[in-house]
């Protein structure tokens, strides 16, 4: 594929806020629903594809004021309700609300943002240095680690084009950085995102793109909800399959080995985690069983959930498929596998972890450390374990917030400090 045109983009800062009133219901949970990607065809997954571009497509910042002087606004007055739905969980409807045990914890901090929309992702290039993604073309900057956050946009496109996009990830490694957006947007900066450059991708990948990870100077990896992993080491110009096989022609393969659910798998995956290390863990989309990938593996390994309930959510324990994964399932249930159990079985061991969370659905679950394990989950509950996720409290920081939580992580390599995001523009710090 060959790119001959060249388009100028500038960044610029909006200072205009904007707020949008919401009122929490008393005794109910707000339902979103789970946004399923559309699915792609597929023919070999061994077939790298590759991009050259002979021209490419530059975006500068700015720091002037844009000239559509209520852009937030404008998305504040279309309401929320399709980023919600757009959230990666699907919460119960309860008869009671949240517990607010007097004595509960209260150990994060509620950061003020500029504008209201759902957020998705937080990274960081720097102790100081961040960006933050979200609903309707939301993007921030921080250069004072998090204390103060600066709308930017693309300032020659008009306000009715830059909402439609959602950016759902961004990573940064060493002032090199990606962000991936839906309809399918790409961007790639080596610059601290000083100017960025649109990648273009291949039509015939397989499956959307749903994660994009930093890992060095030009180099990424990508994985689409057909279960393909990518990696680039020239910005995004080739990419080289990791996984040699369909998901579905592995299940095809080993349909008579018992993976429930395998029968009814419809050709896409969701809720991808990478650990530390490149190991990789997605969902079916229809939460009946789940897979596991590591670097060599020809194939994605399916296994059985062991339980009737729906998984909602999945992830490693302290980011190392070798300290296990956890799972979180409809109806506030959270399991955890214990550590040294094997994922080459399509059956894994997990045990219920001791958290009443009133069936409010769990989004995230994070370690802080070995001991110290948060989750999150709707009507902005937080949980915190001090022994290892075994036992969980609840902890009051986000109680009186209406919305939900959908993401909560800390950054090991900049002091551990710990966020969480969610909907209505709810960001919230770890203070301890």
């Amino acid at each position: 594929l060959h790119c001959t045109c060249s388009l100028s983009i500038t960044f610029s800062v909006k200072t205009a806020a904007t707020t949008t009133k919401t009122r929490r219901m008393k005794f109910f949970s707000l339902a979103v629903s789970v946004a399923t990607l559309s699915v792609g065809s597929c023919t070999a997954f061994v077939t790298p594809f590759g991009t050259t571009l002979k021209t490419s497509t530059s975006l500068h910042m700015s720091s002037g004021p844009t000239s559509s002087s209520d852009r937030r606004s404008f998305v504040s007055k279309t309401g929320t309700t399709a980023a919600a739905a757009a959230a990666a969980a699907t919460f119960p409807v309860v008869a009671e609300p949240a517990p607010a045990d007097a004595a509960a914890s209260k150990m994060w901090k509620q950061v003020a943002l500029p504008f209201a929309e759902t957020l998705y992702d937080i990274n960081f290039d720097s102790p100081t240095h961040g960006y933050l993604v979200g609903a309707r073309g939301t993007f921030a900057e921080t250069s004072d680690g998090g204390a103060t956050w600066e709308p930017r946009s693309f300032s020659n496109l008009d306000a009715e084009e830059e909402v439609t996009y959602r950016f759902q990830v961004v990573s940064f490694k060493d002032g090199e950085g990606w962000v991936l957006g839906k309809p399918t947007l790409l961007l790639h900066t080596k610059d601290d995102g000083k100017s960025w450059e649109r990648i273009p991708l291949s039509p015939k990948l397989p499956g959307e793109p749903v994660t994009i990870l930093a890992t060095g100077p030009s180099m990424a990896e990508m994985t689409t909800s057909s279960g393909a992993v990518y990696t680039t080491e020239n910005a995004g110009r080739n990419w080289k399959a990791q996984v040699k096989e369909t998901i579905d022609a592995t299940l095809n393969r080993i349909s008579s080995s018992g993976v429930s659910g395998a029968s009814y798998y419809s050709g896409s995956i969701i809720n991808q985690k990478r650990d530390d290390n490149g190991s990789w863990l997605a969902v079916s989309s229809r939460g009946n069983f789940f897979l596991t990938w590591e670097p060599g593996q020809d194939f994605w390994i399916p296994h059985n959930r062991g339980t009737p309930r729906r998984i909602q959510s999945m992830g490693f324990v302290e980011d190392d498929i070798k300290k296990g994964v956890w799972m979180t399932l409809n109806g506030g249930k959270l399991l955890v596998s214990p550590p040294g159990t094997s994922l080459t079985e399509e059956t894994t061991d997990f045990k219920e972890a001791d958290i009443k969370t009133g069936g409010y659905g769990i989004t995230d679950v994070a370690w802080r450390s070995n001991n110290e394990v948060w989750a999150v989950g709707g009507s902005n509950t937080m949980y915190v374990s001090f022994d290892g996720g075994k036992t969980f409290s609840f902890d009051k920081s986000a109680n009186s917030i209406p919305g939900n939580l959908y993401n909560v992580r800390f950054f090991k390599e900049f002091g551990n400090a710990g966020w969480a995001l969610g909907s209505n523009g709810l960001l919230l710090k770890y203070v301890g």
